[in-house]
């Protein structure tokens, strides 16, 4: 009696062969089309970043600890003009779109899209880690998201300090504009559901940051 289970196996190994490559081959997983975030800490100085190098340098490396690392991540934040140096745009800063949350949903087209009728929301607006921040209405509000810009995603020319000195302060001094991920707020809109400019924070130390509803977070978004 001859025996089928070389047979068997044989089909069976072609058939999770097959399983395999359909896996590894087709539509990318949410994951690695991820292009945007919200940071999901601060790395401890407050509105002190040590510049816009060091915003990015924040983004670049949450975004490898998620296994995003092989794009280019930028903070989406603005600053404004000094004696030696120009002001630079958020929205200059970021690439051209479209953008994708860590879900792979889409936030923005481009850039257009994002500073107009974009699909940021509490529900869409996630961490590098696929999170939901917390916002109004949960046990701790951390909706500020700080950029330091104009609605149209440009520096602001004030007299006074919309970026905690183009983010290097970390006291009680100075102040950044913020907005609101989850698209609501106190004060009188449109500000209060302003994605990306809301309103002015107490300060620019983490206890000045926290008093309005903030956690020192940044947007992250990958230019490429």
């Amino acid at each position: 009696m001859k025996h089928r289970y070389p047979m068997f196996f044989a089909a069976t190994a072609a058939v999770a062969a097959l399983m395999v490559a359909c896996s590894t081959s087709g539509t990318a997983t949410p994951q690695s089309k991820m292009s945007f975030f919200i940071t999901s800490a601060n790395p401890g100085r407050g509105a002190d970043f040590g510049g816009l190098a060091g915003a990015d340098r924040h983004c670049q490396a949450l975004a490898a600890n998620a296994g995003a690392g092989n794009r280019t991540w930028r903070a989406y934040l603005s600053t404004t003009a000094t004696p030696t140096t120009p002001a630079v745009n958020a929205r200059d800063r970021i690439g051209n779109g479209p953008w994708f949350n860590a879900r792979g949903q889409l936030i923005a087209s481009n850039l257009d899209e994002l500073h107009g009728e974009n699909k940021i929301s509490k529900e869409t607006a996630l961490t590098e880690k696929g999170e939901v921040v917390s916002a109004s209405g949960d046990p701790v509000n951390q909706h500020d998201i700080l950029t330091g810009s104009s609605p149209d995603g440009r520096a602001i020319n004030d007299t006074k300090d919309t970026t905690c000195g183009n983010w290097t302060l970390s006291g009680s001094e100075g102040s950044a504009i913020v907005g609101h991920h989850n698209r609501m707020g106190t004060n009188a809109p449109p500000a209060s559901t302003s994605w990306n400019s809301s309103h002015a924070t107490r300060g620019c130390s983490m206890d000045g940051l926290k008093s309005t509803g903030g956690a020192g977070l940044l947007y992250c978004f990958a230019v490429n």
